[in-house]
């Protein structure tokens, strides 16, 4: 039985670009630490395995219209340290961007909080690069987007070699004898490459876990290849079962080609479920978001400047291969014009029927609007009852197609809740979720042993040749 791996990427005004037009929603994000802490109470209780923070570094007016969780959110290192104090067993992911970040800082950082958690911190190293962020950081957006995996290999080599300035028994604290440190294992990072220069060691004890876990996310064959190499749990989005266990196939056979064990890579996807009392109900939940869309054609004189091109009638237009952009959103898509659209637009009415219960021969045919979000909100969703939800999870952990989920909650906190409440128990029911922590740390939960420090081990060699 394939034990599965399931953390909640924490968006605390929901991860659907309406879902803080749902009623009951959380909206507003002065609030956060009261949904912030709502979410650890109730993930700890439903023994998920980690709490996941995204982050961006830049806000503007079109991110209102596009992802709204990201016009103003907590810095992800502050959540964690946060719900640190407030937790006793669920891991702790935060996220840095290592093309703006200072090394030295983050290991102090993220020893920190994993000293403070018990060793319950994770780290996510993401890489991208965007115009708004470089500014933000007094940086030539062309010259960090050139260069940045090749900063962020040097960057992971730092981030261990800090973790390792001290040995774990480099503290010896002996009152009697007078001796607090060790020096022989306290040990300098001495590291200069092309991007980064770091003397060390850090200031900080070794971390409870030796390493935090980390993370990393992307598609790109850079990014599989780093996630591969140096990742504890690769966040990859997939477009389907067959396409999900053909990326773990190649991320496992890129983590054995580098040398390391493939088994100690855990490949998660991001998922966001719509979970309902049954299918039909989950269905109005969806049904329901997408109406709350705002797509151009809500603005009679034009949308804001800053709205999202794919997100009108004349961009389904082009997809559909039909001209449909003089017509209202509110236009019922009936089983005459099904046949006129072409393949694509044939699947997004299939893919609306699915999440929505929506179908063009129906009592409550589609709209245009429906087809409009199918294709512009980018989200991988299940729709159904906490046991059909439980059900795909399960399917795909047999399959081979991933190593568990990054669970995203389309409503907070009433989305979240009913994932935790509803499918995790049916999730423990099927023996594919464990009902207790397995252990005190993050990396326990993962299933990952805890690395040597490097300077121990070159020790021991040395002693021992």
């Amino acid at each position: 039985m394939t034990r599965l791996i399931i953390g909640a990427m924490v968006r605390a005004i929901g991860a659907y670009p309406s879902g803080w037009r749902y009623p009951g929603a959380h909206r507003d994000p002065r609030r956060d630490a009261v949904v912030l802490r709502r979410t650890a109470e109730v993930a700890e209780a439903a023994r998920l395995d980690f709490l996941f923070f995204g982050d961006w570094l830049a806000t503007g007016h079109d991110l209102e219209f596009r992802d709204p969780y990201l016009v103003a959110r907590i810095d992800p290192l502050s959540a964690v340290t946060y719900l640190a104090g407030l937790t006793q067993r669920i891991g702790l992911i935060a996220t840095a961007n290592t093309s703006y970040a200072d090394p030295y800082a983050l290991a102090r950082a993220t020893a920190s909080a994993d000293l403070l958690s018990a060793g319950r911190a994770g780290l996510n190293l993401v890489t991208g690069a965007e115009p708004r962020v470089a500014g933000n950081h007094g940086q030539d957006f062309h010259a960090v987007n050139g260069s940045r995996y090749d900063r962020a290999v040097e960057f992971e080599h730092v981030l261990r070699r800090l973790w390792d300035s001290f040995e774990d028994e480099a503290i010896v604290a002996d009152a009697a004898a007078g001796v607090y440190l060790d020096p022989a294992r306290l040990h300098a990072t001495d590291f200069h490459g092309a991007h980064l220069s770091v003397s060390g060691p850090l200031n900080v004890p070794r971390p409870v876990q030796g390493h935090l876990p980390l993370v990393h996310a992307g598609t790109s064959p850079r990014s599989r290849l780093f996630a591969a190499q140096s990742a504890d749990l690769a966040l990859v989005a997939v477009n389907g079962l067959e396409h999900a266990v053909a990326i773990r196939e190649e991320l496992r056979s890129l983590a054995f080609e580098s040398g390391r064990d493939d088994r100690t890579l855990k490949v998660i996807v991001p998922v966001l479920p719509i979970v309902g009392e049954t299918r039909e109900h989950a269905q109005s939940i969806a049904d329901e978001l997408s109406e709350l869309v705002q797509i151009a054609e809500d603005w009679p004189d034009g949308p804001p400047a800053a709205f999202p091109e794919n997100r009108s009638l004349t961009q389904l237009s082009t997809l559909v291969g039909l001209d449909v952009s003089g017509l209202s959103p509110d236009r019922a898509v009936t089983p005459s014009l099904v046949p006129r659209f072409s393949a694509a637009g044939q699947e997004l009415v299939e893919i609306v029927a699915e999440r929505t219960g929506r179908s063009p021969a129906g009592e409550r045919p589609p709209t245009l609007r429906h087809l409009v979000v199918a294709a512009s909100v980018n989200a991988s969703m299940v729709v159904g009852s906490a046991v059909e939800v439980a059900a795909e999870f399960e399917a795909w952990g047999e399959a081979g197609a991933v190593d568990g989920f990054n669970v995203l909650s389309a409503v907070q906190p009433a989305q979240f809740e009913a994932f935790a409440r509803g499918v995790v128990p049916e999730l423990q029911r099927r023996g594919v979720f464990p009902t207790a922590y397995e252990g005190e740390t993050l990396r326990d939960h993962l299933g990952l042993g805890r690395p040597e420090n490097v300077h121990a081990g070159s020790r021991i060699a040395e002693a021992t040749s």
